[in-house]
């Protein structure tokens, strides 16, 4: 599975709940993450879509930190398995 197949996976998962996951793009800032996710009742979360055994460059960590320290939730996706349980967690549900 490539990561554009994973990606346009998690966009149709958050759009079947009503949601949005726009593609994020931040000129003259690398290592944002792929896409914005915005989800019923003010949710929203970031999410970087890697291929499956992908890990995050460095300059990916550094802003998945950055914007935790400002309070938002940032995933990394690398499974589709994964997809449900990042977007729950975007919604705020938990197990």
């Amino acid at each position: 599975m490539t990561e554009k197949e994973l990606e346009l996976m998690l966009v149709k998962e958050v759009k079947r709940r009503g949601g949005r996951a726009y593609k994020f793009i931040s000129p003259g800032i690398n290592g944002v993450p792929d896409r914005l996710v915005l989800l019923p009742y003010g949710r929203a979360g970031f999410v970087e879509v890697k291929a499956p055994g992908k890990k995050m460059r460095l300059n990916q960590i550094k802003r998945k930190k950055e914007l935790e320290s400002l309070g938002f939730l940032v995933y990394c996706l690398d499974d589709p398995e994964e997809i449900g349980g990042v977007v729950d967690g975007i919604a705020g549900k938990t197990v």
